[in-house]
């Protein structure tokens, strides 16, 4: 059982939901993953993290009104949140929330990418982010769905310096040797492009029932891919979509 101390620039190092009903996401992730929740008061409002065996394992916050549907943000790890977002800009990103310190944690930016993809940077200080991912019941993978596959990895690249290993159907995002997330497009095109969060679990299809029996979505049904695992994708009750994988040993 690892605890992360740091990540390196250009992998993923946060996850956030942002939902508008925060007990009942509360209600259902606790009974999903076994996490606990702490919940820290501030002048923004309450902030809740989410615990996987006493370790950070992501959070929630309600956006208030008119701030869209209920989201999972994927965090990117930066050593400069104002020149990532001077980048992304320059690349044709849209600053959703320019760079901002949140006070000794760390400075974060929001943004979208050229086709609309949200997601947020986070330059870390006194706070890394994740303390546990790649095990069970925590964060394990980010994918892009994408509309235009080239024009994304064309701008991911320049953007974080990562490395694209392209296959017909799917591409994987690598920092150097590591592989940190995947890409493909997506595929109902009245569908905005976004990042889709994955957690490990043990039993994909124990999970899915799970989660449909406390009124989760089954977008995708449980489906085993050779040498990768059985993964599923679902909204939770409050719509916001999110994967589970049990992956192959």
């Amino acid at each position: 059982m690892a605890t992360f101390t740091s990540h390196p620039p250009g992998t993923f190092n946060w996850i956030e939901l942002a939902t508008n009903d925060v007990a009942a996401a509360r209600a259902f992730y606790t009974a999903l993953f076994g996490w606990d929740v702490t919940e820290i008061k501030g002048e923004w409002g309450s902030y809740f993290i989410f615990r996987n065996k006493e370790r950070d394992a992501g959070a929630m916050f309600d956006p208030g009104a008119d701030k869209g549907p209920p989201h999972w943000i994927s965090y990117v790890s930066v050593t400069d949140a104002d020149e990532t977002v001077a980048k992304a800009n320059s690349l044709g990103a849209t600053v959703v929330a320019p760079p901002y310190d949140v006070s000794d944690y760390g400075r974060s930016a929001v943004l979208q990418d050229p086709q609309g993809a949200t997601f947020a940077i986070w330059q870390a200080r006194s706070g890394i982010g994740l303390h546990v991912r790649d095990e069970v019941n925590a964060l394990c993978w980010n994918e892009l769905h994408a509309r235009d596959v080239e024009r994304a990895r064309q701008f991911y690249s320049a953007l974080f310096q990562w490395r694209a290993k392209e296959s017909p159907e799917y591409t994987e995002w690598h920092v150097g040797e590591h592989a940190i997330g995947g890409m493909l497009a997506g595929h109902d095109p009245s569908t905005p492009p976004f990042w889709l969060p994955y957690f490990s679990v043990a039993d994909c299809d124990a999970t899915v029932a799970a989660a449909e029996g406390q009124g989760a979505k089954v977008h995708l049904p449980p489906m085993s891919v050779e040498h990768i695992g059985r993964f599923s994708i679902l909204a939770d009750p409050q719509g916001a979509a999110f994967a589970v994988i049990r992956l192959a040993s």
